[in-house]
Order: structure tokens, then C-alpha cells, then sequence
């Protein structure tokens, strides 16, 4: 399958997924009264915008780039933060920040990655990824105090539905046909059905809960945990190769995630608001 292809798939499954849930009254959604323009736009940065840029961007780059790029995530997402929601790290915060994304270089570089140079479309259609994300989380901050987390999902499942479909069958010269065909496959459906509802609704709807709860710096350092994650499943699950290097990087990520969290500023919650205390 073509990456936009996939795209399409995986997040008509997700909308899907809750439309059910939606019509059969488990979840509640409503959207009436509320700033839609607003949340349109989370939609347009994440999905729209970060997998479009990621998934053209690695076409031009090795993925050792790409994982470094996206590695820088959580520092987009701490100045974001400090500029625009006035959610300002403190200085220890800051710290564990560097640390957890200088664990995620660790493992990249020493896989054998050459040092970023050159691919500069590549680098910078990434660079759009991490800016979109960024804008991502903090959108989803502020508009966690107006929406449910469910119902952010729910846009942002449907605006990816359309969105990566329309692309893709404009790349098949709407030949919906061959563009449907592939749904017969069992592998396509155990896949897209995974990625639809593990890899979208649930893991989307985490985040999107996450940010309604904690600042976005000490959400967004989480990311670098896909690192530590993918090392372990590749172990466990294909009987990949396990590295010194790969335990201490992910030391590094895990005490960078622990700290930027410890060492926040507590928040406490009170009717549907966030207050910071001071």
C-alpha cells in the first residue's frame, strides 16, 4: 500500500470505530456552541499537517534522520508551551527535557546513522512534523478546558478520514476499484485494523486526555518512550539484536521522562478547569 493509502485506511477505521460507539450512545459527543474553527484546526495540524510533512519528509531522508527530527518533538512542544500558553518550564524541567531527547539521539546515532546533512527537503518537510505537533499539543491544551477528549478524537479521526482518502484516490485517478480492493486482504485488515483503533482512537484519545491533565512539555516528552518501546518489541517480537548502547539511551529517555514530570509544576483540577498552583 501507498503511505497515504494506509493513511486513508487506518483513519476511516477510527472514525468508524467511533461512530459506532458514537450511535450506539457509549459515547457522547457534542459539538454544538463550541469553538469549532479552533478545534479545525487541531485537526489541520494533527493528523493533517504532521503526516502529510513526516510521510513525504522520510521519502527524502534515512530514517535515522527522520528519528532524530522527530526526536526534537518535546522541545518544540516546551518553547510552544512557554510562548504561548505561559506554561514555562523550570530550569530542572528543562534539563530532563535535553536529557530525554539526548538519549533518543544516543540510540539513533549509534545504529550506525551518519550525522544530518544534506536531504535539506527532506529535513524540512520534517521540521514542518515537529511544528505541527507542536502546535498540536498545544491546541489540544487549550482546547481541553471547552471539548471532552473524546470528542477532539472524533474530529481529528473524521478530518484524517477524508483528508488522507481524497489524496490517495486523486493518486489512484480516482480508480476506486483497485482503491477498495485491497480490503479483501487479511493482512490489510488486521493492519489497518490495528492502526485504526490501537494506533488512532486509543492512543489519540490518551493524548488528547493526557493534555487535559499535565502541561504539554511534560505530555510531550512521553513521545521519546516510542524509541524505548520499538527497541523492546523488536527484541521480543522479531528476535532483533539488543545493544549496550540501546540501555543506556533508553535510561536516559526513561529518567528524562520521569524527571520533566516529577519536577512539574503540580496542577490541581477544579470544575472543568486547570489552575496551575502558585
Amino acid at each position: 500500500m501507498s503511505p497515504f493509502h494506509l493513511l486513508g485506511f487506518r483513519f476511516a477505521v477510527a472514525f468508524l470505530c467511533l461512530s459506532i460507539l458514537k450511535f450506539t450512545g457509549i459515547i457522547k459527543i457534542n459539538l454544538k456552541g463550541k469553538n469549532l474553527k479552533k478545534l479545525f484546526l487541531l485537526a489541520l495540524f494533527q493528523p493533517g499537517i504532521y503526516f502529510i510533512c513526516e510521510t513525504t519528509g522520510m521519502l527524502y531522508t534515512t530514517s535515522s534522520e527522520a528519528g532524530m527530527m522527530i526526536a526534537l518533538i518535546p522541545v518544540a512542544v516546551t518553547i510552544l508551551a512557554a510562548l504561548i500558553l505561559n506554561e514555562k518550564p523550570t530550569f530542572i524541567q528543562s534539563i530532563f527535557v535535553a536529557l530525554s531527547v539526548g538519549g533518543a539521539f544516543f540510540i539513533i546515532i549509534n545504529r550506525g546513522a551518519s550525522p544530518i546533512a544534506g536531504n535539506f527537503i527532506g529535513l524540512i518537510l520534517l521540521g514542518g512534523a515537529v511544528i505541527a505537533a507542536g502546535f498540536y499539543n498545544i491546541i489540544s491544551r487549550q482546547l481541553s478546558l471547552e471539548f471532552k477528549p473524546v470528542e477532539i478524537t472524533y474530529v481529528m479521526m473524521g478530518f484524517g478520514a477524508l483528508l488522507f482518502n481524497m489524496i490517495a484516490i486523486y493518486r489512484k485517478n480516482f480508480a476506486f476499484g483497485s482503491y477498495l480492493n485491497l480490503l479483501t486482504n487479511t493482512d490489510v485488515l488486521l493492519t489497518v485494523g490495528y492502526l485504526g483503533i490501537f494506533s488512532s482512537v486509543v492512543a489519540f484519545f490518551m493524548m488528547n486526555y493526557t493534555l487535559s491533565k499535565i502541561t504539554a512539555a511534560e505530555s510531550a516528552v512521553f513521545a521519546n518512550l516510542t524509541t524505548v518501546v520499538s527497541i523492546i518489541a523488536g527484541v521480543v517480537f522479531r528476535d532483533e539484536p539488543f545493544f549496550k548502547f540501546q540501555v543506556v539511551g533508553a535510561v536516559l529517555i526513561i529518567i528524562g521522562v520521569w524527571g520533566t514530570n516529577y519536577f512539574g509544576r503540580p496542577v490541581v483540577e477544579k470544575g472543568e478547569e486547570i489552575y496551575e498552583k502558585v
